[in-house]
């Protein structure tokens, strides 16, 4: 299995990066494959929230804090990497990830580089899904994460020859099923992980049992989604 290098983006606000992160961190976490997590929001941290032993810190405008990002693999090659990209964090990393080399020195270690494009259901995330191709170009490895808590009708997307076109140099769709909202938030205030909050019964915000095996029944659909990537 390959390991990889994860940019969870979508470069506007709100569309659910940090949910995608946080859940890919606990799927790593549930198939015991090590990795490290790296938050680049300064203001809401919301990865390293609820994942504060696995994700910390990184500057986006410093090419010292990002050399972290990469940096792990020299030591540990056998780990993948996540990065929760905060909105408008496009211009300074693809500077760094160009001037670097970056997927170029990474395939020489194998390791995999996937930019996940999150998207809502509005047409801003079709034009900086272009906006990311147009970066990268077809050398990369793309990811397109239709959120469904972030919207219901992805027609705008699917029919747009944005994505066709990503689709057609290799790029890969998933569909990211809501969680029940009170759940959601119930997590949200506990600030834990997807397994802390399975496994809490106590306190004002503990799930019920119910509530937990919708949660269960949510992650097993969406690993078995993220197994179909091939990660």
């Amino acid at each position: 299995m390959m390991n990889t290098l994860n940019f969870i983006g979508g470069e506007k606000g709100g569309v659910g990066k940090s949910v995608v992160s946080r859940v890919l961190a606990q799927y790593f976490i549930d198939q015991e494959r090590p990795f490290t997590g790296f938050d680049t929001d300064r203001s809401h941290a919301s990865f390293r929230r609820f994942y504060a032993d696995y994700a910390s810190r990184v500057v986006v405008d410093s090419y010292e804090g990002l050399d972290l990002i990469a940096s792990g693999f020299e030591d540990n090659p056998e780990q993948s990497v996540i990065v929760d990209l905060a909105a408008q964090t496009a211009a300074p990393l693809s500077r760094w990830i160009k001037d670097s080399e970056l997927p170029e020195l990474l395939t020489e270690m194998g390791v995999q580089v996937n930019f996940w494009h999150v998207a809502d259901a509005g047409k801003d995330s079709v034009d900086l899904l272009q906006r990311l191709i147009d970066t990268y170009g077809d050398a990369a490895n793309y990811i397109v994460v239709k959120n469904m808590g972030r919207g219901s009708d992805f027609s705008l997307l699917e029919s747009s020859p944005e994505l066709n076109y990503a689709v057609g140099i290799g790029a890969r769709v998933m569909t990211l099923n809501q969680l029940h909202e009170t759940s959601m938030r119930k997590i949200d205030r506990q600030n834990a992980s997807f397994w802390a909050a399975i496994n809490n019964k106590s306190g004002p915000d503990a799930l019920g049992m119910l509530e937990r095996q919708r949660v269960k029944t949510w992650l097993k659909y969406t690993y078995a989604t993220l197994d179909g990537l091939g990660l």
